[in-house]
């Protein structure tokens, strides 16, 4: 009885450490202990190897039309066949691969980047400047998003990257800020950040170093929320006409093949593909966000905590008996 009592502690020991493993684990700590984390990253590498090395796919003279003009089915020089003046699906798909990730990844990085500033700045600042900041983001909260997105897009200049980024990044900022404000203002009175006043550090150091490191899986999680915002809308935006029509994307080859009715012209292929890819591509970011989850909702945590508890608790009382 003894020796049985004498060793549920270190049982007890093995049962938490895998939690505590996976809690110190970080950012890749909780990807890799995530299937649907996992598939949405291989997804991601995937297209991001296209978008950098796409010669090693198809070659860029296939994306422009054959002399013959004509269209082709698929086979196996055109896996994909080819559109109505004869240029590759396939390779169009491989090259607007580069544009579709670098509207994603840049208007999702800044639209990130000015969530932190607005939602974080609020909260630990407070006073007036929480005031009119917080009044700023409600406004762009309740604004229509879309059809804000398409005056923008009009009045500013149609067809170019430039003006597709920044309408993105003005529209999509303002959800990440709300969320950052309300986890700062949870921690705007915890003892770190006590002491570190205490100790006379600047504002902008706490924020910083105090406070911005507690809130990295939150502000990853926005960072892909954004991410996929943008390239659903920039695909929109570009399917409407609003884009360059004589770019290389995924939302062009949309634009021109709904022009030319591919789905009605015996073309599936020609509208399917990049719609496809736009899909999977928004896929791989829902499924990381899954990944931080657990980090950046606290409500997630101690459940798995308390399971763990009662397993041990379960564990010594049977020990005991």
């Amino acid at each position: 009885m003894t020796g049985l009592i004498v060793q549920s502690p270190a049982g007890s020991e093995a049962l938490l450490e895998p939690a505590r493993r996976k809690s110190r684990g970080g950012i890749w700590g909780a990807v890799r202990t995530s299937r649907k984390a996992m598939a949405g990253l291989i997804i991601f590498i995937v297209f991001l190897v296209l978008a950098v090395v796409p010669q090693l796919f198809a070659s860029k003279h296939d994306t422009e039309a054959l002399s013959s003009g004509s269209s082709l089915s698929p086979s196996g020089q055109h896996w994909l066949g080819t559109t109505t003046l004869g240029q590759d699906i396939f390779a169009q798909l491989v090259y607007g691969t580069r544009q579709s990730l670098l509207i994603a990844v840049v208007a999702g990085l800044f639209a990130t980047i000015l969530s932190v500033l607005v939602g974080v700045s609020a909260a630990y600042l407070g006073g007036v400047a929480d005031e009119v900041l917080s009044m700023i983001t409600n406004i762009f909260l309740v604004l229509p998003t879309f059809p804000l997105i398409i005056i923008f897009a009009t009045y500013a200049g149609k067809g170019t990257l430039l003006v597709i980024l920044v309408v993105l990044i003005v529209t999509g900022w303002s959800y990440g800020a709300n969320q950052l404000r309300a986890q700062t203002l949870s921690l705007r009175n915890r003892d770190f950040l006590e002491s570190a006043r205490v100790r006379g550090e600047r504002r902008s150091y706490i924020i910083v170093f105090e406070v911005l490191p507690t809130m990295t899986s939150l502000i990853v999680a926005n960072f892909l929320g954004a991410a996929l915002y943008s390239v659903l809308t920039a695909a929109g935006l570009q399917f409407l006409g609003l884009g360059d029509p004589n770019s290389m994307s995924w939302g062009t080859m949309l634009y021109w093949s709904q022009n030319a009715e591919a789905l009605q012209s015996g073309y599936p292929l020609w509208s399917i593909a990049p719609g496809v890819c736009v899909a999977l591509l928004g896929v791989s970011f829902a499924l990381l966000n899954y990944a931080f989850d657990e980090i950046s909702n606290p409500a997630l945590r101690p459940v798995k905590v308390r399971r763990a508890a009662r397993v041990v608790s379960a564990r010594r009382r049977r020990a005991q008996v």
